[in-house]
């Protein structure tokens, strides 16, 4: 998986960077009909998602957010980061529908903050990186959905359809347009805002299982060609 890879590269390069002393502390978010849990809970045992604590964005002085209750774990090595994300992906929502056994209700955020300083120096970089695994859109009728299913199916619509007005937004004002961007409409966008606009780098990767069902990606492709206008 990306996230793994991801993790093993990191601590690769620190230990080849010599010259520097890192630290590394990782988190990991599930927003669940746009309401944010920590999946790693201080506790470390399965349990319901509604029994974890809930996250709760706040805008300080700075006007950034800041995730409250989301708890921050430091990775010693490459072992402990993967221990914390089978923990996290232990307590995600993963649910049966019509066309998948395990279907994933949500979106996922695995953070990865990185802090280096060179030795003998005081002034500490600090880099972060936000791995995003997108719940794909659904089609209620087509896909058969009802009840809870359904509401879970709404919100996961409804924040792909946000994230994808941020990201025409953005890529409006690089044309030059003064628009507002609406980071505000959803936890998603507000959490991803410092991966989405500013100085940073914003890569994505959408997969779909074979030609007859790209209807079922649909949503998917388009923010891919989006982020490539």
């Amino acid at each position: 998986g990306i996230i793994p890879r991801t993790i093993a590269y990191i601590f690769n390069e620190t230990k080849k960077r010599t010259q520097s002393s890192f630290e590394i502390k990782v988190s990991y978010l599930e927003i669940y009909n746009d309401t944010g849990y920590d999946l790693l809970d201080q506790d470390h045992s399965t349990k319901s998602l509604l029994d974890l604590p809930k996250v709760q964005l706040m805008e300080n002085q700075n006007e950034e957010f800041v995730m409250k209750n989301l708890s921050i774990h430091l990775a010693k090595n490459e072992e402990d980061a993967l221990d914390l994300l089978f923990i996290g992906d232990t307590n995600r929502v993963v649910s049966e529908t019509p066309k998948n056994d395990a279907s994933t209700r949500s979106h996922c955020i695995f953070i990865i903050q990185i802090e280096a300083q060179k030795y003998g120096e005081d002034v500490k970089t600090i880099s972060k990186l936000h791995i995003v695994d997108l719940s794909g859109s659904e089609s209620a009728g087509k896909d058969g959905l009802e009840g809870k299913r359904l509401k879970e199916a709404e919100y996961i619509n409804l924040s792909l359809h946000y994230l994808s007005q941020v990201i025409d937004a953005l890529n409006k004002r690089l044309k030059g347009e003064k628009v507002y961007v609406p980071y505000r409409n959803s936890m998603m966008t507000m959490v991803l805002r410092d991966s989405l606009g500013g100085n940073c780098k914003t890569k994505m990767i959408a997969t779909a299982v074979s030609y007859t069902h790209l209807r079922a990606h649909e949503t998917s492709l388009h923010l891919v060609c989006r982020l490539l206008l």
